[in-house]
């Protein structure tokens, strides 16, 4: 085995031992459990909520604390908090001012010195609803019956909101 997976055994083992002393009420140990969690928290959370990940990283972290008694396999940690902070971040993003898309036709055109946060504004603009499953199909690598699991939704219904969201990037990205 090589030492980085060693590490990341060490690590897996670690963050298991942590959620069993959290669970049993040990307060260092959850204040170490969230810390650990929370990068991992921020990736999911900031690109589906935009300016508002802060919030829904915390929203997570408070849902992880509050609700780590019932998760019962430890080893399942990282699933339940990946279902926790999508669902989080879409309602965090529904909150904001952004929920209703913008139009895309308002984007600079390709060579304007306001390229340098394409991706960004294009992302701001769409719904948090599609945001969301771009970042789980796209960026986290998820299939469609995963993303639609974690999001609560059916396999048709997450299709088709990657495909009105593809085609939004694509369509915004192209003008």
């Amino acid at each position: 085995m090589s030492d980085a997976a060693q590490r990341e055994d060490v690590r897996d083992d670690d963050v298991r031992q942590l959620v069993r002393l959290a669970q049993r009420g040990d307060t260092l140990a959850m204040n170490d459990l969230l810390d650990a969690l929370a990068p991992y928290v921020g990736r999911i959370c900031t690109p589906i909520a935009l300016a508002d990940g802060p919030d829904a990283v915390q929203e997570t972290l408070v849902a992880v604390f509050r609700g780590l008694h019932s998760l019962k396999q430890p080893a399942a940690l990282y699933g339940w908090v990946r279902a926790i902070a999508c669902r989080e971040a879409v309602r965090v993003a529904r909150k904001s001012a952004r929920a209703v898309p913008a139009d895309l036709a308002t984007l600079p055109a390709r060579g304007d010195p306001q390229l340098a946060a394409d991706i960004g504004d294009v992302l701001a603009r769409l719904s948090p609803e599609h945001r969301a499953v771009l970042v789980l199909r796209d960026i986290e690598g998820f299939d469609e019956q995963s993303a639609a699991e974690l999001l609560g939704l059916r396999v048709g219904t997450v299709k088709s909101r990657l495909h009105r969201a593809r085609d939004s990037f694509r369509k915004a990205w192209q003008s």
